[in-house]
């Protein structure tokens, strides 16, 4: 019988196993029936070290650039309920295809929403046998639901999130401080998180008499989602928070950097609060935005280049933690493709398959090297999600996720957005016609191969859903 070696072996002279030095020479061994990193040398060993390993187990990555597989804790996959905007099967296989080995699907669009211990098991029921990539989930809070909390993070889900502003779908209502101090009096003991759709519309802000009303024109949008929306809800979370300070809070898809003092100031007073920003906050803006475009509206808004840089600064030195996609896709009818009504329009862009292109790119010019850019989708996001203790890193005993990178591929979104080149199910996106430097060319989810860019992803080697506290 011939002899067959548990081990397979990923090689490379650019290897990043640390978010705070820059790549190094590697040499990562994993275990094919455990999925994980058993041992990590900081040399890259010539394939004669693993004489006994077949050429198939022995992955010499190059000049290629050898990453932790991402993990993008704000996805949006909507099934079962709304799996024509999205599924699961269409959405890990877009993930998959730009590096991100980890999704955590966000509670509300699909029906039922993820707000029961029963709602989360119908999800999971959906999810089986589906995913291209490793899956879990947050939770929901809405009004008078307090009594499931617990039960479902005894069921795993990896926190909860609720909206302060109406969130667009019927099923998933938004809360109020009444709501919210039963809810978080109830997680504020059990070591979970509560993330905030932190909007506030309290109507106390007037258009301004010359503020445009034209629904095809993207500044009737944005001056209808000012920024004092994003730092009134901040600062009731402040408030809030001080009632329960065991409880870490967070903010989903900073937009506004007026609330960056806020966040700041209540941080040096010690509270646990911790943020997120979006690749499209940290790519786009506003004067970049065509008008009757709805392909680029999310809530809250893409704002000024001078936001943008101010969330780059918040980013670069801490206050900000992590970036997210926040894939939210719709059908096309939603987008109002047809009329251009960005008012009327689904507030929400699609990104998975595109995030890490996208954000090193923007890095790359501000002078942030890959490794920066490894901390805030991979171990900071691992962290959030409460995975770090298996996924965001290359090291011994974590889940063998990695993605080989050509730092100087290109990506190039124009006419080249066909089925072939983007994964998820509706092919609307705000970048259309950009090149992006840096492209996936592989990527291994627990030490097999699910993404090749040459053979597109690979059927059987599908991720799990997550029961408890890892993905894995």
């Amino acid at each position: 019988m011939p002899f067959t070696s548990d081990l397979r072996v990923f090689v490379g002279k650019n290897v990043v196993l640390s978010s705070a030095a820059p790549p190094t020479p590697a040499t990562i061994e994993t275990s094919k029936s455990t999925g994980r990193v058993t041992a990590v040398h900081h040399e890259a060993r010539p394939k004669g070290a693993y004489a006994d390993l077949v050429s198939e187990d022995y992955i010499d990555a190059g000049d290629l650039y050898i990453l932790p597989g991402l993990v993008d804790a704000h996805v949006h996959l909507n099934e079962p309920g709304r799996t024509d905007w999205e599924g699961f099967y269409t959405g890990t296989r877009a993930a998959a295809s730009g590096g991100v080995t980890t999704v955590v699907d966000m509670p509300l669009n699909s029906i039922p929403p993820t707000t029961t211990v029963a709602h989360l098991e119908t999800k999971r029921a959906a999810a089986q046998r589906q995913c291209w990539t490793d899956v879990a989930f947050w939770g929901g809070v809405i009004p008078g639901n307090q009594e499931h909390l617990v039960p479902m993070v005894g069921a795993g889900v990896k926190g909860f999130k609720c909206f302060m502003i109406e969130s667009g779908v019927e099923e998933f209502p938004c809360v109020t401080e009444a709501d919210l101090e039963p809810a978080m009096e109830a997680l504020e003991g059990t070591g979970s998180t509560l993330l905030f759709h932190a909007e506030f519309d309290d109507h106390s802000h007037v258009p301004a008499p010359d503020a445009p009303s034209d629904s095809t024109l993207y500044a009737t949008f944005l001056a209808s989602r000012p920024p004092a929306f994003e730092t009134a809800a901040i600062a009731r979370i402040i408030r809030l928070q001080a009632l329960f300070p065991a409880l870490r809070c967070h903010i989903v898809h900073l937009s506004a950097a007026a609330a960056l003092p806020l966040i700041r100031s209540a941080r040096a007073a010690g509270a646990k609060l911790t943020v997120e920003t979006c690749f499209h906050y940290l790519c786009l803006a506003a004067a970049d935005v065509p008008n009757g475009r709805p392909e680029f509206k999310c809530c809250p808004p893409i704002r000024g280049a001078d936001n943008r840089e101010a969330l780059w600064e918040a980013l670069a030195d801490g206050t900000i933690d992590c970036v997210v996609s926040d894939h939210s896709p719709c059908v096309a009818e939603l987008k109002r493709l047809d009329d251009g009504d960005i008012m009327s329009a689904w507030g929400g862009i699609s990104t998975l398959g595109l995030g890490l292109s996208l954000l090193r790119t923007e890095a790359r010019r501000r002078g942030f090297g890959i490794e920066r850019v490894v901390r805030w989708t991979c171990e900071a996001t691992a962290e959030h999600a409460g995975l770090q203790e298996r996924k965001g890193k290359l090291a011994v005993g974590y889940d063998a996720d990695l993605v080989l990178w050509d730092p100087d591929g290109e990506l190039t979104c124009g006419e080249q957005i066909t089925k072939e080149t983007l994964n998820f199910k509706n092919k609307l996106t705000p970048y259309e016609g950009r090149t992006l430097r840096g492209r996936v060319e592989t990527t291994v989810l627990r030490g097999r191969i699910v993404y090749d860019r040459a053979g597109d992803v690979r059927a059987g080697n599908r991720g799990t859903v997550s029961q408890g506290l890892s993905a894995g």
